[in-house]
């Protein structure tokens, strides 16, 4: 094959925005298909038929079929704002549900999501071979996190499949459940080992992805070496030490059309890097709305994210009472834990006009509070890629992060020797002294406003479309293509 034509690539995702999203899974696979695409690659996007995907868009009918005992419909529509074709897995049984995909009403997930999730990926490869007679084979089929982490292992054995490229987005999240499931999915018995999707007497569908896909990326260069070490590794770091040269990191890119404050039509004021006094406005307009004191000399932090440890909102709730001892304001957007949403409401009930609490998400008051902010807060434990940070580069909002995963890759910090490129704050650990001392260094600096334009000039230059990012990964595509071809003749699984 040569190095430019160009492929055929099936996509295999739980949630792609605008469709369905639940978190930067879904942002990454309503945007790298396009991008590939726009390469000039034939790409489809896979999803289940939620019933909220299935009512939000127009669709025709392919073909109806029976997988394991349930009917199930095949139908294509296009991901809207792209020409990208979709196809989506109809099971009226497991997928005509409202709310999460993943969890119920509770909270709790899905009692049957490894059912639900099995079949979606034995349809996937069946698409991937061509089974349903649509006149189209795949050269490659990228999988995304552990609800796709069986489709590697049902063509594992397949003469002429697809090449085999698996995205760990984030580790912690591995689709583990019982053995008497393994049974009930009628898995092969040969499968029941501790290298391959036996993990601690559970099964694993994350580890379907890691062992049988030809290559292993995660979204970050950071967090491809991190997942390697025991802090990191939720219990498979051995396993990803053993993959090594077949494991690699990219970093995610984001929607530059959709997040791009010279155009944005859901925030108050747009403006540019030639026009950034006018960001002003927009935090103005949050003040309002969020019934803080208006005036755009108070520095306004922000926080949008799932409200969950790993996020490391226990640290900024350790520091909270300390910094809003300062002249500040702080607007959190987000949902999770019902504990720390409780503690963040609470807080919010003692610091009117400082602190205003959002419990959910809205994707327009994410727009306008990256518009309105000065400072934007992710002191996250880990963070494979992490997007906020990105949009907040992109609308000159300057980040306060911690030093790990796609953190790491994307912040310089502002204290960093020559720093010319410095762009926000890194803190020096993960740990709530680093996030208040790195908070007030953010804020002395805030009131520097030469030395601030020079940060958000720098932050506002950067490019994280995803032009880049999709041009590696149709290298990698190539890569796993070729590992494809010479693991066939020695049999590595």
């Amino acid at each position: 094959m040569k190095e430019s034509s160009p492929l055929k690539i099936l996509f295999a995702s739980s949630e792609a925005f605008p469709l369905i999203k639940t978190g930067g899974l879904a942002d990454v696979s309503g945007s790298l298909p396009r991008a590939l695409q726009n390469l000039g690659h034939d790409v489809r996007l896979v999803l289940p038929g939620y019933q909220v995907v299935m009512s939000a868009c127009k669709r025709r009918r392919l073909l109806s079929f029976e997988q394991e005992g349930h009917e199930v419909t095949l139908w294509q529509t296009t991901l809207p704002g792209s020409r990208v074709t979709v196809w989506l897995v109809d099971c009226a049984e497991f997928f005509d549900r409202p709310g999460n995909p993943y969890l119920d009403a509770q909270g709790e997930p899905w009692h049957d999501n490894a059912q639900r999730f099995a079949l979606f990926c034995r349809v996937v490869a069946r698409l991937a071979m061509d089974q349903f007679g649509l006149g189209w084979q795949p050269d490659v089929v990228h999988c995304n996190d552990w609800q796709t982490g069986l489709v590697p292992v049902a063509l594992r054995h397949e003469p002429g499949r697809p090449a085999l490229l698996f995205t760990v987005h984030n580790l912690a999240y591995q689709g583990l459940f019982s053995r008497q499931l393994f049974t009930e999915l009628r898995l092969d018995e040969a499968l029941w080992r501790f290298d391959r999707l036996e993990f601690h007497g559970q099964l694993s569908f994350i580890k379907g992805g890691l062992v049988f896909a030809d290559r292993i990326n995660t979204v970050s260069p950071t967090y491809a070496q991190e997942i390697q070490t025991e802090p990191f590794g939720h219990g498979l770091d051995g396993l990803l030490r053993h993959i090594g040269g077949r494991l690699s990191g990219i970093l995610n890119g984001i929607d530059a059309r959709e997040w791009n404050p010279g155009s944005d039509k859901q925030i108050a004021q747009r403006y540019n890097l030639r026009t950034l006094n006018k960001k002003g406005v927009n935090k103005v307009a949050l003040q309002r709305e969020f019934r803080l004191t208006p005036g755009e000399e108070t520095p306004l932090l922000a926080l949008i994210g799932r409200l969950v440890e790993q996020k490391g909102i226990d640290l900024l709730l350790a520091v909270l009472p300390e910094l809003l001892q300062q002249p500040l304001q702080l607007v959190i957007l987000g949902s999770g834990n019902r504990l720390l949403e409780q503690q963040l409401t609470e807080l919010a009930a003692r610091y009117p006009g400082r602190l205003a609490v959002a419990i959910g998400y809205d994707e327009g008051l994410a727009h306008r509070i990256e518009a309105g902010a000065d400072i934007f807060l992710m002191p996250s434990r880990f963070e494979p890629c992490g997007l906020n940070q990105l949009y907040s580069l992109r609308y000159g909002t300057l980040p306060v992060v911690s030093p790990v995963g796609g953190l790491a890759d994307t912040v310089v910090d502002a204290d960093t020797p020559h720093g010319g490129s410095a762009n926000g704050f890194v803190m020096a650990a993960v740990s709530a002294e680093a996030l208040l001392a790195t908070t007030r260094s953010a804020l002395s600096c805030f009131h520097d406003k030469q030395r601030w334009r020079e940060l958000q000039h720098n932050a506002m230059s950067e490019d994280f479309s995803w032009g880049k990012s999709a041009q590696a990964y149709r290298e990698l595509y190539r890569l796993a293509q070729d590992d494809r071809d010479g693991e066939r003749a020695n049999g590595r699984v």
